[in-house]
């Protein structure tokens, strides 16, 4: 792995937990040798991972559709940062330049990523590990309807277990190394 993808919110939430969170899982990255790929915004913690990361000598690449770049304020400290036309192509990027994603708290748009992400491994158009840092409980829910889900038979268990949970950035980046993506299709019986 030389690249993670980290989704998260263009806001801080409520909570300090997750600011705390995303410095840690930039801290981690860092000490990993593993670039930061993200949405490219200097808000929120999408703001607080990018600098945590380059306040740490790590390099981060960002990726943002131009519509969103004063609307997020496009980060101008990065590595290196991608303006494309839509959100597609910021999706799309974001996919090719990664080796692993993780979604970290965050709204409608980071649950949306890690959803489609995930759903692409299903799918087997990727192999990379997809985690969800569930930082002061925030994905608990998400995670319980994922078991409900795979009670009603609608996810197989090969499936929901792709994507790795962990409340400790450390242990989650050692469980993408370890990481394997199932080898079976999603439609066999």
């Amino acid at each position: 792995m030389k690249r993670i993808c980290v989704y998260c919110g263009s806001n801080r939430g409520n909570k300090p937990a997750y600011a705390d969170a995303a410095r840690e899982l930039g801290g981690v990255l860092v000490r990993h040798e593993l670039e930061l790929v993200y949405g490219g915004a200097d808000k929120g913690l999408m703001g607080v991972i990018a600098d945590a990361v380059l306040e740490q000598g790590g390099k981060v690449h960002g990726v943002i559709p131009k519509m969103l770049t004063e609307k997020e304020i496009a980060h101008q400290g990065l590595t290196e940062l991608h303006v494309v036309a839509s959100m597609h192509e910021r999706k799309t990027m974001m996919a090719a330049l990664s080796d692993g994603f993780i979604a970290m708290p965050g709204g409608f748009g980071t649950l949306e990523e890690i959803i489609e992400i995930v759903t692409w491994g299903q799918l087997r158009f990727h192999d990379k590990p997809c985690g969800l840092l569930n930082t002061a409980g925030y994905f608990d829910k998400l995670v319980g309807y994922f078991e409900h889900a795979n009670a009603e038979a609608f996810l197989r268990d090969e499936n929901r277990d792709m994507l790795l949970v962990d409340a400790d950035p450390a242990a989650l980046i050692r469980r993408f190394e370890r990481y394997t993506a199932p080898h079976v299709e999603k439609w066999t019986a």
